[in-house]
């Protein structure tokens, strides 16, 4: 009996180191602060891995870019060497490494996120995940993103005159550039991290991202004006280092590809819940919002009308971009 106890435990012991062995825990990544909709929803994706795994594969959230000192291309470099597990940054981060992410941004392309998380989901955003390959990256999943809106210290914005001479922090991408330019304003690539100070110094007078932004970031402290634009869309990028990948059972990378799909979809509820909830906390923190009329939208649409052929030559490959003006005619 002795002996068979001894015998018990030490194959219960076997199978509990074995067990132990199989975990494993990776980080994750996110640009923005904990109440961000990109933090909730990497916090969202790890309950639901850990929920596929019985616990067995951890994924710990890392907000505000902390695990790469705040500089977005510096943790995409990262991520691709290894440093990084996994990583969520925007398309239009992205579109520095591969000028293909910027057919995403073109203005006034998409109606709706319906219509975007369609594209995503399509060959064009299947594609565009492969791509990632190329810079050592790879892709776990493409999410959609509110659309962007025009926050500022100076006036209303209700048409492209407006713009005229406001210095507009923007990301570091050229279509960026391009678009408020046209319009006449001075517009500042710059990393998110630095936006805050830069507009309390009054370095910049205002800043344009999905509206959930200035209410994780309390951009109400140091802006006044918010208008809703629908602009620009963009998107984000769940991206893992390769090795790190490829090192899981085949379990794990199942759970992380069912997760990313079901994250998708809770993610775009939420984000439509949360806006009219986001202009509310504005409103009561003391911005004043404005909506563009059909009228007021249509003069920001036909500037980035009168742009199409340097949107065109920004995204540097003729028939993606081709591709992706069929797919929003046709969709």
């Amino acid at each position: 009996m002795r002996h068979f106890t001894i015998r018990s435990l030490l194959a219960a012991a076997t199978m509990l180191t074995a067990t132990i062995a199989q975990a494993e825990t990776l980080t994750l990544s996110t640009p923005d602060p904990d109440t961000s909709e990109i933090t909730l929803a990497a916090k969202k994706f790890a309950d639901i891995v850990s929920t596929k795994t019985n616990g067995e594969l951890t994924i710990k959230v890392f907000p505000n870019g902390t695990l790469y000192g705040g500089d977005p291309a510096a943790g995409v470099k990262q991520l691709a060497g290894g440093s990084l597990d996994m990583l969520l940054n925007s398309t239009s981060l992205y579109a520095t490494f591969n000028p293909k992410f910027t057919a995403i941004a073109i203005p006034y392309q998409f109606r709706d996120i319906e219509q975007l998380r369609a594209y995503l989901d399509s060959e064009n955003g299947q594609e565009l995940e492969a791509d990632l390959s190329k810079i050592g990256i790879k892709g776990v999943d493409l999410w959609s993103r509110p659309l962007r809106q025009i926050t500022n210290s100076k006036l209303p914005i209700t048409s492209p005159a407006d713009l005229k001479g406001l210095k507009l922090r923007v990301p570091n991408n050229p279509l960026w550039v391009e678009f408020f330019g046209a319009m006449g304003a001075a517009p500042t690539p710059m990393a998110f991290a630095e936006v805050y100070n830069a507009l309390q110094l009054k370095v910049v007078d205002g800043q344009e991202n999905p509206i959930n932004v200035p209410v994780s970031a309390k951009l109400y402290e140091v802006q006044t004006y918010a208008t809703i634009s629908n602009h620009i869309a963009d998107a984000w990028v769940l991206g893992m280092n390769p090795a790190r990948y490829e090192g899981l059972s085949d379990a794990f990378k199942t759970a992380l590809t069912d997760a990313a799909k079901e994250t998708e979809t809770w993610k775009a509820a939420n984000d439509a819940a949360d806006i009219e909830k986001s202009i509310a906390t504005l409103k009561a923190n003391g911005m004043e919002v404005n909506e563009l009329t059909d009228a007021q939208r249509k003069a920001f649409v036909d500037v980035a009308a009168g742009l199409e052929e340097k949107f065109a030559a920004l995204v540097k490959d003729k028939a993606f971009f081709d591709r992706t003006r069929a797919f929003v005619t046709t969709n």
